[in-house]
């Protein structure tokens, strides 16, 4: 992939970082330094920024292998500065299991914070210390994804939701606008103030316009009473190669006529 550098495959996913990574580790490491004034701090701000995108991979593995109990590959994990992308090679067939990909995001970040809030009491670390830095920005990146914004996680939570009472169209519609209206937001905050708020906005943005032309589930019907439950895995080995099922064998039979030509008759 251009401009990114391949971290190594994890339960047979790639996983790659993109090249202007190194601006935000630069941007994090002078900040660091500008507000205590020594090498350790500087040292410690690109510690706690690696931690933070661990947390962001680990967030994004989360989509990942849910999406592989249902079937749908992905191609490979992409973190840039603004955050990870999952590329998954297929869409949920369903609100459901729309509604679980999305929550394992949030979900992986919300267990890394109590890990880490053990830890940090049973070590008796101060609170104020790394881990306990890396705990909060888990629960704020959970938080903060679970906002209603398409295409978010919290935004496919929603059209997941509203899938079930009004159609996957319908849904789709009212989860753009919603997105576009707190991409607007983003970008208002953004200008008062953290600048990287405006680059969520705008990605939230046009992300939102691109998704809410398809409807991934199209076929689902309205009620589904149990579209929060957990579904069976896939049958199927998404890693494998795939094989098509033999053809039947074909029917022929002669034609009543004199033409000389054959009919075929495939059996399905």
């Amino acid at each position: 992939m251009k401009w990114s550098w391949k971290l190594g495959r994890f339960a047979g996913i790639d996983a790659y970082v993109h090249a202007s990574f190194l601006l935000l580790v630069a941007w994090a490491a002078w900040a660091a330094f500008q507000g205590a004034g020594t090498g350790l701090a500087a040292l410690l701000g690109v510690i706690f920024l690696v931690g933070v995108f661990a947390s962001v991979l680990l967030h994004e593995f989360g989509h990942a292998l849910t999406a592989r109990h249902y079937g749908i590959r992905t191609r490979r994990i992409v973190l840039w500065p603004i955050g990870g992308v999952a590329q998954l090679e297929g869409e949920p067939r369903t609100p459901r299991e729309e509604l679980h990909i999305a929550l394992a995001g949030p979900a992986v970040n919300f267990v890394l914070a109590a890990l880490l809030f053990v830890v940090v009491n049973v070590a008796g670390l101060p609170t104020y210390g790394l881990l306990s830095s890396l705990m909060v920005a888990n629960v704020t990146l959970g938080l903060f994804n679970l906002i209603p914004a398409f295409p978010m996680d919290g935004g496919r939570v929603l059209r997941a939701a509203l899938a079930t009472r009004v159609g996957g169209g319908r849904a789709t519609e009212l989860a753009v606008k919603i997105g576009k209206f707190a991409a607007a937001a983003f970008v208002v905050a953004g200008l008062f103030g953290n600048p990287v708020l405006m680059l969520v906005g705008a990605f939230v943005w046009f992300a939102a316009g691109a998704e809410g032309r398809r409807n991934p589930y199209a076929h689902h019907e309205r009620a589904d009473a149990s579209w929060w439950r957990w579904s069976a895995p896939a049958r199927r080995d998404v890693y494998r190669k795939r094989h098509r099922p033999r053809p039947r064998r074909p029917l022929y039979r002669e034609p009543p006529n004199d033409s000389g030509r054959l009919v075929i008759f495939i059996r399905r």
